[in-house]
């Protein structure tokens, strides 16, 4: 079926309107089949991303506190997906709003119905909701690995909806809405390099830092725990790879041939981004690591994403090696602040989507972004627009310094108070986040004491840290 629209909207254009009366004429008249398979699909492709997300930091993090990552990144999807209904959407991709932040004129998602959305003409106001509604989902989860360890998980889901009411919601309208002051001025990206990557980058390394130090952690060494479910670190990047395809190809709002590059770039930068992150550690270690290989396969996800539907193929590769480099050696900067980072989240999303907004400025070109028939941008350095690369970085600047410094406000005001002081007891980080913040463990039973040939060792215990419970004067 076609892309476009079959017949023109009859609505009124730049405002809000009722979005159409289905009891009086047929909505769907103004829209490809395909365009809505498509965007449905995607949605389902980048919702699946975020427990995805879940499995890659729990795998990462300690055995004792596997779960509490995967919980916090399901209740994202639950505390933001109400928000989102409540007034995100509306705070974001309202038809009218100022240089800085959209209105309440679709609060509730009132009016949101059959209108032809900001983001394209090609998809109404409804589905163009609930694609993005998964964007605003994500993008907390990939900030919140930052509690590993050490964060209470109450001040975790109530930070999540005032951050991406305040943070996300303002980052993601000035990129992508068309009254957006970075919009207009002319910055380019296309699926969240700025709104998803460095605002999570940033607020992860915010919260890192407000949070303070894990009981045993070093300059230097940081903590000697190595990744404790290696295979869920490859799960999860298995679950990230394939929604990306919708994070980005579903960002074209069609079912086109820019979708489709966007798609074929994606695969290759994550792709490049996989084996030279491997490369880079075999040069140390000479290992090949599983861990590093997924590693650089998200650092290459991330870094095309806010270029996926403006670059040719042949680019990839470079977004691919510079993601892998830059974020693996990015990894080190923790130690160099100081922060206690524990998931590495502002290496990969933080450095990834800055590395990608300026390749951006260097590789986009207009007919990459003319592949959907209507989109005309006057592309990047290989088109002879050397000012594009100075307003990739303003929009990068901006992005993670906003990010940054809100993060730290919200959670100094909410430390504040004390039902939600963000920080676990010792007694509760001893004994890990499943434990003392959820009562549930990833699997059968977390190991306080340890039973070494076959005789108990330890004095003192609980039943439900053994396996047939504390007996201290038997072996088991």
């Amino acid at each position: 079926m076609s892309a476009g629209p079959l017949t023109e909207y009859a609505g009124v254009t730049g405002v809000a309107d009722t979005g159409g009366d289905s009891l009086t004429e047929d909505l769907n008249a103004y829209y490809s089949a395909g365009d809505f398979a498509w965007i449905l699909t995607s949605s389902a492709l980048v919702l699946l991303m975020v427990p995805g997300v879940g499995f890659f930091y729990s795998g990462l993090a300690r055995r004792k506190s596997a779960l509490s990552l995967i919980w916090l990144s399901l209740m994202s999807i639950a505390v933001v997906g109400f928000q989102w209904f409540f007034w995100g959407y509306s705070l974001t991709f309202s038809h009218t709003g100022s240089a800085y932040i959209g209105d309440l004129t679709n609060f509730g998602l009132m009016k949101v119905l059959g209108q032809p959305s900001v983001g394209s003409t090609k998809v109404p106001d409804i589905l163009f909701c609930l694609y993005q509604g998964m964007f605003a989902a994500i993008t907390p989860a990939l900030a919140l690995g930052a509690a590993a360890d050490r964060g209470r998980m109450l001040p975790c889901v109530v930070f999540m909806f005032i951050w991406a009411t305040i943070v996300y919601d303002p980052i993601a309208y000035w990129t992508w809405n068309a009254n957006g002051w970075s919009f207009k001025m002319g910055g380019l990206d296309f699926a969240g390099g700025t709104p998803v990557h460095i605002s999570s980058g940033a607020a992860a390394l915010a919260y890192s830092l407000m949070l303070g130090k894990r009981a045993g952690y070093t300059k230097v060494n940081g903590l000697p725990y190595r990744p404790h479910n290696v295979t869920h670190v490859v799960l999860g990047t298995t679950f990230l790879w394939v929604g990306w395809f919708g994070f980005n190809g579903g960002s074209a709002l069609a079912a086109n041939m820019r979708a489709v590059m966007a798609c074929i770039v994606t695969h290759i930068s994550a792709c490049v981004g996989g084996f030279t992150w491997c490369l880079m550690d075999y040069r140390l270690e000479r290992k090949w690591s599983a861990v590093g290989f997924c590693s650089g396969a998200i650092a290459g996800l991330v870094a095309i994403t806010p270029a996926a539907g403006f670059v040719p193929p042949w680019s990839a590769v470079v977004f691919g090696v510079v993601g892998g480099i830059a974020c693996n050696f990015a990894t080190k900067l923790k130690f160099v602040l100081g922060i206690d980072e524990p998931l590495d989240i502002f290496a990969e999303h933080g450095v990834g989507g800055i590395v990608g907004n300026l390749l951006t400025g260097l590789f986009a070109a207009d007919y990459i972004a003319h592949l959907d028939g209507f989109s005309s941008i006057p592309g990047g350095w290989v088109n002879h627009n050397y000012v594009q690369l100075g307003y990739q970085i303003a929009d990068s600047v901006a992005g993670f310094s906003y990010s940054f410094v809100l993060t730290c406000v919200i959670l100094f005001l909410m430390n504040l108070v004390p039902s939600l002081s963000l920080r676990v007891s010792p007694e509760e980080e001893e004994i890990g986040l499943d434990d003392g913040q959820l009562g549930e463990f990833a699997y059968d039973y977390v190991e306080i004491t340890r039973h070494v040939d076959g005789a108990y060792t330890g004095t003192t215990g609980s039943p439900s840290h053994s396996i047939k419970g504390h007996v201290p004067e038997k072996t088991i």
